[in-house]
């Protein structure tokens, strides 16, 4: 390594030519990364409500209906015209209304109340719509235009759309904000006005260059696009910050050595505790690769990447990068900003071991209370009431009623079960109606008697294709309740044989899969991390030590939700058991190596207060850094899935460091003989 390192140091302007060359062509290769902003996108390949809407796209032109609309004060007339507009807009390829399903020449009182209701209410007419994949953005804009500031949109369709058109501006926002709080803290910590741009320098290129090569990925998950640039910045910051204050360190103890010596001397100093943190980060994120929900494994892998390319940067860019400036550096060096820490290290000297007994007394309550949340699954909730689409979606339940669309195809053929499949259905109270050959045209009616178009998308390639409209929301017990009754039904009649489809369905599914991620991924994630520590440290007993204390914050963040009576995302609880594992066990293991270090020279308590006063600037830059981008994104994210994990990890990353700078003294203090393996020079007092 010392090799390496000196020819990194000798040889600092071809590095950083090396870099700009890289992080310029990348910058260029990031805009041709494609953003997925549809959430059921990322189920598992073999999941039912996958492998049923490849089946009803290779056999039906149509899609699954994914947009509600509804037109206040209008006629029947008007309607239909209006019905006609809607068709004829580029991306809908299917509009359904009353017409589909009643005779509206007929007068109204002559129809099945029950029926009109959840099509025509009140003088609104409310559409059920299919727009095409690839043209929700532009489908959606011309629906609401069209139905002018009146009236209303939601559905699966509307919600990508908005989350496509407002999450690049809000990431935009929350990285701004970032950008300069990051500068803000970096320069009241760091000791020269240079260091700030220094390092914002080296994670720019990190950065630049991580999101380039997400190129190799195809496309990337909103949750990757949204958070994995932030995260990488907020995770990998102090990885500079360490190897930075290390060689001032080395500088002030060699004052007549070179530069170029005593940077190889902090790298070779640092390199443990900086490659301990990195590879623990990394290992905390691939274990997202595990998740047979597909977003886990996107975001697993950005950040696995980013945060390689980070210590990659740190151990070569940062070092040629602060050689070339350190003229500069030493120029525009300043006293000190911050007051010493070493008061607040003898404060935590003498309270830890009562901390050590708070941690003890959450930590059961705080792990089982994490698990008993109440869950969103899907991305019906993303948006909340505060938001146009929730506004929307509320003001289109409080005419019609929550809705919902499942597509069941079975084999073509048999009518006669048909009918009795569609009956059985209709029994179910939640279902409004239904539209397939039998109930458009009846049994015993021959297709030939029915039009082209209307047969092509009721009969096709062997399947019939049922529409089933439901009083449901997307997800829930009542929902999931009722996908079960419809595909028990469903089996019933056509053992095997059917397929069924819906955003209820997916939700179901997803449901299904995600649950079942949350063990494995959280047991792979705790083991890699406690093997690296294991294999880094030689030593059993602080892996459980160090792994056990994030571990307990990151239980006390995931309770606070269950404590407030509020629904949890369940990807955001996922995703940050791992990311806030991942993100903070650095704080752990750099004041543990700090501890052991110390105690070569200084008994039990001052080396903790010496731990504490050291450590204590480089955790608070990076656990602050960490806490106010999450607190960014919870903020202006008005994704709600987004803005919980954002929530999150700034809880997670303040519980992180406050166990580590209150509690983890008095636990290394009392584990002392176990984990120090000489004793030190000078007897304890």
């Amino acid at each position: 390594m010392k090799g390496f390192f000196s020819a990194i140091v000798r040889h600092p302007r071809r590095v950083l030519a090396g870099y700009a060359a890289a992080a310029a062509l990348c910058a260029l290769l990031s805009l041709l990364v494609a953003v997925n902003y549809d959430i059921n996108d990322y189920l598992p390949p073999e999941s039912p409500s996958t492998v049923a809407i490849e089946v009803m796209e290779d056999a039906f032109s149509g899609g699954i209906p994914n947009v509600r609309a509804m037109a206040r004060d209008v006629t029947i007339p008007e309607a239909l015209a209006l019905k006609a507009q809607l068709a004829a807009i580029d991306g809908v390829t299917a509009v359904t209304w009353l017409d589909d399903v009643a005779e509206v020449t007929v007068p109204l009182e002559m129809q099945p109340p029950a029926t009109v209701a959840a099509y025509y209410k009140d003088g609104a007419a409310l559409f059920t719509i299919t727009v095409a994949d690839d043209s929700r953005a532009e489908a959606v804009a011309a629906i609401e235009a069209l139905l002018g500031p009146e009236g209303a949109l939601t559905g699966s369709a509307v919600s990508t759309a908005v989350a496509t058109n407002s999450t690049v501006s809000e990431v935009a926002r929350i990285a701004f904000i970032a950008v300069i709080y990051v500068f803000f803290i970096l320069g009241l910590t760091t000791a020269t006005w240079a260091e700030p741009l220094l390092i914002m320098l080296g994670m720019a290129a990190a950065i630049l260059i991580n999101n380039g090569t997400n190129l190799i990925f195809g496309e990337i998950s909103f949750v990757t696009n949204a958070a994995g640039s932030i995260l990488q910045l907020a995770v990998s910051l102090d990885y500079s910050v360490f190897l930075i204050h290390r060689f001032a360190e080395v500088r002030a103890e060699r004052p007549g050595a070179s530069p170029a010596d005593c940077m190889v001397e902090a790298l070779c100093k640092s390199a443990s505790s900086i490659l301990s943190s990195g590879l623990t980060t990394v290992i905390g994120f691939l274990a997202l690769i595990l998740m047979q929900f597909q977003i886990g494994p996107d975001l697993g892998l950005a950040l696995a990447k980013g945060v390689a390319i980070s210590l990659l940067t740190v151990f070569t860019f940062v070092p040629a990068l602060v050689i070339t400036a350190l003229p500069w550096m030493d120029k525009t060096r300043h006293k000190p900003l911050l007051p010493s820490f070493a008061g607040f290290g003898r404060l935590v000297s003498r309270i830890m071991l009562p901390m050590v007994a708070v941690l003890a007394i959450i930590m059961v309550p705080s792990c089982l209370a994490s698990g008993s949340n109440e869950y969103y699954y899907g991305a019906g909730h993303m948006f909340g009431e505060d938001t146009r689409l929730g506004q929307d979606t509320a003001a289109i339940d409080a005419v019609f009623g929550q809705s919902d669309t499942y597509v069941l195809l079975v084999p073509a053929g048999d009518t006669a079960t048909q009918s009795e499949l569609s009956a059985a259905l209709r029994a179910l109270p939640q279902v409004t109606g239904i539209i397939s050959y039998v109930d458009t045209a009846g049994a015993e009616i021959p297709p030939g008697y029915l039009d082209d178009a209307t047969l092509a998308q009721l009969v096709s390639d062997g399947c019939t294709r049922m529409v089933v409209s439901a009083a449901a929301d997307f997800e829930g017990d009542a929902a999931f309740a009722l996908v079960e009754q419809v595909r028990a039904i469903a089996e019933r009649y056509y053992p095997g044989s059917w397929y069924l489809a819906g955003q209820g369905v997916s939700t179901y599914d997803l449901m299904d899969t995600i649950t079942d991620d949350m063990a494995k991924v959280n047991f792979v994630a705790i083991a890699a991390v406690f093997l690296v520590l294991l294999v880094l440290e030689r030593n059993l007993i602080l892996p459980i030590v160090l792994v056990l204390s994030i571990e307990t914050a990151i239980w006390f963040n995931l309770a606070i939700p269950y404590f407030a009576g509020t629904v949890v995302f369940y990807i955001a609880y996922l995703i940050i058991s791992s990311v806030q594992l991942g993100a903070t066990v650095d704080y752990a293991i750099l004041f543990s190596d700090r501890y052991r270090e110390y105690r070569q020279t200084l008994g039990k308590k001052p080396a903790i207060a010496a731990t504490v006063a050291t450590v204590t600037v480089s955790v608070l830059t990076t656990g602050s850094g960490l806490a106010v981008v999450g607190f960014l994104m919870g903020a202006i994210s008005t994704n709600q899935l987004l803005a919980q994990l954002g929530n999150f990890l700034g809880v997670g990353s303040l519980a992180s460091l406050s166990i580590v700078l209150l509690a983890l003294p008095g636990i290394l203090y009392l584990i002392d003989p176990l984990i120090v393996k000489r004793p030190s020079a000078p007897k304890e007092v």
